[in-house]
């Protein structure tokens, strides 16, 4: 039995989880006002992930984890955000930390688990930290936003550009920093428009010590022979993993309006005929359903030929890593304009408060917000290396 057998999304495994996260459907729904109404995913849900096995999925072995392909997690991901999109951003996200955290020095992962594997982190990768180099590591200060799920985590990744002789600030340099909870604060802050349940609050700290073991240098981390031993998962590259931890989600959702506008559609009389009976609403409804299915399968297929390049060694060409990066940089854009579509299309209805095509509306525009969705970047490099220029994106 090969490992895709034993690990990719038709494995029995991941096909339990798929199963799990199916069942705690209705309890993320029942649960979803809450969650909204308090800006936080409540404590049942995380424990309830807990207890399914969500957070192990990418986890190392070493620690209680899974090991499982990437597919599997955003397998899990998507079943989730049908029900509650906020609660599934913050699994994603949450979770992929726990894929990173296997890409550290060692030392650093016995440090968050070394009592409890349960321990969860949360992140904010903005470089806007300040750096001071310092014997044996870096005294680290700065405010950082978007922080999705930290009332959840006991510690922190932080993004910051590390300063060299010459080259005070340069993206090239740029590392994640591990911060326990007792080094940082959390500003209370998250008041949005959408993914309100999210609890993306504020972490703030100042000169605070972290030792060089705790940090991450994620861009070309997986052109080092660091990894070499370990299995494909810990050997992809970090933007192509997070990226589709901030994307899945959206798609998810806009995977259950799908299934809000068809009910519309039953009751709806629209222009002297049902909804269901009108050919633009048929049109609409077969538009979304195509392009659910064709952004599912894009994404699977990119992670089967990133583990494909992982286990062999054999490097994918830039443009098709350009590609895969970009493609998944368009899901939230596509998620949204469908989800438009099928709004205009419920009529004076749609625009209700309590409309559930309105509020997965607005989650969906929300994450349109994070920067790894916004596509225009990732457009612009992916035609500038077809036309032969040098990528504009590094981490690919």
């Amino acid at each position: 039995m090969s490992d895709r057998d034993t690990r990719g999304l038709n494995s029995p495994l991941a096909q339990e989880l798929l199963e799990r996260a199916r069942a705690l459907g209705p309890t993320l729904k029942e649960r979803s006002a809450q969650c909204e109404a308090m800006s936080k995913v409540p404590d049942e849900t995380i424990a309830d992930f807990q207890d399914a096995g969500f957070f192990k999925i990418l986890q190392s072995e070493k620690y209680g984890g899974y090991e499982l392909d990437p597919q599997v997690y955003y397998g899990v991901v998507l079943e989730v955000a049908k029900h509650c999109m906020s609660s599934a951003w913050v699994l994603s996200v949450i979770g992929v930390h726990n894929w990173q955290l296997n890409l550290f020095d060692p030392q650093a992962a016995a440090e968050v688990w070394k009592d409890d594997p349960s321990v969860l982190i949360s992140s904010s990768y903005a470089p806007v930290g300040l750096v001071k180099p310092v014997d044996g590591g870096f005294m680290l200060t700065g405010r950082w936003s978007f922080s999705s799920g930290c009332e959840h985590c006991k510690w922190v990744f932080l993004g910051a550009v590390v300063p060299v002789e010459g080259q005070p600030w340069d993206i090239k340099n740029y590392r994640t920093f591990l911060v326990p909870l007792d080094d940082y604060k959390i500003e209370k802050n998250w008041d949005v428009v959408g993914l309100k349940g999210t609890g993306s609050h504020d972490i703030e700290l100042s000169d605070v010590f972290v030792p060089e073991h705790r940090t991450h240098f994620m861009l070309g981390d997986t052109t080092s022979d660091k990894h070499s031993d370990k299995r494909a998962l810990y050997r992809l590259p970090f933007m192509q993993v997070f990226s589709r931890a901030v994307c899945t989600a959206t798609l998810g959702a806009l995977e259950s309006a799908l299934e809000d506008y068809i009910q519309v559609a039953q009751f709806r009389i629209a222009g002297g005929q049902m909804m269901r009976d009108h050919g633009d609403s048929k049109k609409v409804a077969a538009q979304v359903k195509a392009n659910i299915e064709s952004m599912k399968l894009i994404m699977m297929n990119s992670f089967d030929e990133m583990l494909k390049s992982a286990e062999t060694g054999i490097e994918i060409d830039m443009v098709e890593r350009a590609r895969y990066r970009y493609e998944s940089s368009m899901v939230a854009d596509r998620c949204i304009e469908l989800s438009s579509k099928m709004l205009k299309a419920a009529g004076s209805g749609g625009i209700r408060n309590n409309s559930p095509l309105l509020k997965k509306h607005l989650n969906m525009l929300a994450s349109q917000a994070h920067v790894a969705n916004v596509s225009e970047s990732f457009e612009l490099n992916l035609g500038g290396i077809l036309f032969g220029h040098e990528p504009t994106e590094l981490g690919l």
